[in-house]
């Protein structure tokens, strides 16, 4: 569809839930006056409520009723605006129809997912999508971006040294605080109950490379299976213990390796882990991290502990308080090697609960960047990744709003 279309920028899908809300309230203080924007859901009685109180910039925001359930609703959303970004999941349920909708339409689409299994099915797309001249990005959220952008920033800073090929690199979680979503817990359910019951699924989510788009041409993964063991990294200086999102972050900048030919090393090699420090207490901590995220696990695969969790944990649609909010952060590292024998930094940081307040600034500025700055973007197409999608362009955005972003030499 031609990008001389005068319609909306932006439409947030989903607005009437939790984090959906969230990111409208942004776009609401922080999208430029001239940006076209408008929010989605099922009910516009409550769209109107959530308008009501997002302040006089949103007041004339038009209200868009669509369901992720009714194929024609979403392909009219598509058709009315350059980007949908979408909060509506879990998204391996009910995700894809709008993905088909927006390759039909030629637009742009982001959304927030950590599901290994919906991001391999709507790759399937590409080919489609990339003739169509649209951008379906996924995780454009603490699910991926930090990693995807960082790894980016450090090899862009090795190209820039003439350093040569990436061969290894290490995210580590510095400093976090914040909890999880509902909607986050929903997918992980999903994931959890569809690899339990389908051998294929379960093989494909244990597969290092699931994202990548020539499986083949990739190595055969043996020794780059995500880090489950605790221990003392002497290259770190510390002790390191699993870290919950590095089997679906690890993934999607694999594939933004792959499809950048490979930019960033044929034969690199990544992981990301969580340092817990070095003092004496550093062991007791990496396996308190290990024990309790393999309780989580365990426990939603048994239907007795699910049934326990679930009225303890959060439902899709719930969140902390404002203050809460506030009070998150989080705190990343990427040390990576060259073929050369350089060594290199990346740091990346930002303010605010990760899984909420700091989404919302990613997915806000995400969204805000393939409708406005579409003329900076790389000049691809297709299911893309953030930074294959949008690059720099992000980059700069994210660094307008108050994130840390940076790269070089270690």
């Amino acid at each position: 569809m031609s990008d001389e279309r005068e319609l909306l920028d932006v439409v947030v899908f989903g607005a009437t839930g939790f984090v959906g809300r969230l990111i409208a309230a942004y776009l609401a203080e922080h999208a430029p006056p001239e940006a076209r924007i408008g929010i989605a859901g099922r009910s516009e009685g409550r769209l109107a409520e959530v308008r009501d109180g997002l302040g006089a910039r949103a007041a004339r925001w038009p209200l868009v009723v669509a369901d992720s359930a009714d194929a024609d609703s979403l392909a009219a959303m598509a058709r009315a605006t350059h980007v949908v970004a979408t909060t509506v999941g879990p998204y391996h349920r009910s995700g894809l129809p709008l993905v088909d909708a927006c390759i039909a339409a030629g637009t742009g689409y982001a959304d927030l997912t950590g599901e290994v299994l919906f991001v391999h099915e709507s790759m399937e797309r590409h080919a489609r999508a990339a003739e169509a001249g649209a951008r379906i990005v996924h995780a454009c959220g603490f699910d991926s971006i930090p990693s995807d952008l960082g790894m980016l920033l450090v090899h862009e800073a090795a190209r820039a040294d003439g350093a040569g090929e990436l061969e290894e690199a290490t995210l580590v979680v510095t400093a976090l605080r914040g909890g999880f979503s509902g909607g986050t817990l929903a997918s992980l359910k999903g994931q959890v109950d569809e690899v339990t019951r389908d051998r294929a699924a379960r093989r494909l989510a244990a597969d290092p490379y699931a994202l990548s788009p020539d499986r083949a041409a990739e190595p055969k993964g043996e020794d780059e299976r995500d880090s489950i063991a605790i221990g003392r990294d002497e290259a770190l200086g510390q002790w390191t213990a699993p870290f919950v999102m590095a089997p679906f972050n690890t993934r999607i900048v694999r594939r933004s390796n792959a499809l950048q030919d490979w930019a960033y090393g044929r034969g690199l090699r990544y992981r990301e882990v969580m340092g817990v420090g070095s003092g004496p207490l550093a062991p007791v901590k990496a396996a308190g991290v290990a024990a309790g995220l393999a309780a989580l696990a365990g426990g939603l695969a048994v239907k007795p502990t699910r049934k326990v969790l679930d009225r303890v944990l959060p439902d899709p649609g719930e969140g902390p308080s404002e203050s809460a909010r506030e009070r998150g952060f989080f705190r990343m590292e990427i040390h990576a090697r060259a073929a050369g024998g350089g060594r290199y930094r990346a740091r990346v940081a930002g303010q605010g609960d990760p899984g909420y307040k700091a989404t919302a600034v990613m997915m806000g500025e995400a969204a805000l960047c393939l409708a406005l700055d579409r003329d900076r973007l790389p000049a691809r197409a297709g299911v893309l990744t953030p930074a294959t999608a949008m690059g720099g362009a992000l980059v700069d955005r994210l660094r307008a709003a108050g994130m840390t972003f940076d790269a070089g030499p270690a």
